[in-house]
């Protein structure tokens, strides 16, 4: 895993994780960037919806979701790697299954982005984004943990488990092929979290000790001998974790 593109794809994920610690800066550390000149990067790390619009929520949610996602993948793309060495994949291909990976999850940040500043505008979600509400936070932890039960959820996980199964079945010999096996994986891992990612909401969506636990569980749920014993656990305890959430707001 010393090759280049493994080397690109760790750096992604690594400058994700500097650019989301330095949003989850409160705004008075911030304020110190001017000693630097650094006005660029002060804006950038403006996340309150009536500061930052749709367009700058979006640039955290694009953030997040590469930095939280493309490691629950490295299974796949190691399995994409073995396809490397073998001659049937190349490191174009790498780079493209990649993209169209991610591309999947840019179309989750601008959805999420705009449900953030909707729910802001409600009232319902403080400006780092969390939950004010013990019925929305109630109705997302129920939701996030009755999800955890469904066949899609299953259908999705069976297949991030098998990775090299995954490419043997939806493998052709086009030149968009990386591309599409991108785009596909991203959909079936979407499939897995995204009921898990909108708990950003009730952990909120700047605090990373929540978004390093997600992540390390949405890894874990992925992994073939310890994820058939962490998916349901899981969603009975988000279930009874919503329920409390519930009665106490009550």
């Amino acid at each position: 895993m010393g090759a280049p593109h493994w080397l690109a794809l760790f750096g992604l994920i690594l400058v994700g994780w500097v650019l989301l610690y330095a949003m989850a800066l409160p705004p008075e550390a911030l304020e110190l960037s001017r000693i630097y000149g650094a006005d660029f990067w002060r804006s950038l790390c403006v996340v309150e919806p009536d500061k930052a619009g749709f367009l700058g929520l979006f640039a955290m949610w694009a953030v997040m979701s590469a930095a939280m996602m493309a490691p629950t993948a490295l299974p796949t793309f190691a399995a994409y790697d073995d396809l490397i060495a073998s001659g049937a994949g190349s490191r174009q291909g790498f780079a493209e299954l990649i993209a169209g990976y991610l591309a999947i999850w840019l179309g989750f940040a601008a959805v999420a982005a705009a449900g953030q500043l909707v729910l802001f505008r409600a009232g319902l979600l403080s400006p780092l984004g969390q939950s004010v509400s013990p019925w929305l936070t109630g109705g997302l932890l129920i939701g996030a943990g009755a999800y955890q039960f469904s066949s899609l959820k299953d259908s999705c996980l069976s297949q991030c488990r098998q990775p090299m199964t995954f490419f043997m079945q939806y493998w052709r010999e086009t030149r968009w092929n990386a591309v599409a096996l991108g785009l596909r994986l991203g959909a079936i891992c979407l499939g897995c979290c995204w009921a898990l990612m909108l708990l950003g909401f009730v952990g909120g969506v700047m605090n990373l000790a929540f978004m390093g636990l997600a992540t390390l569980i949405m890894i874990f749920e992925k992994l073939p001998d310890l994820g058939r014993y962490l998916t349901r656990p899981l969603g009975w305890a988000l279930i009874a974790g919503g329920i409390v959430a519930l009665v106490q707001g009550g």
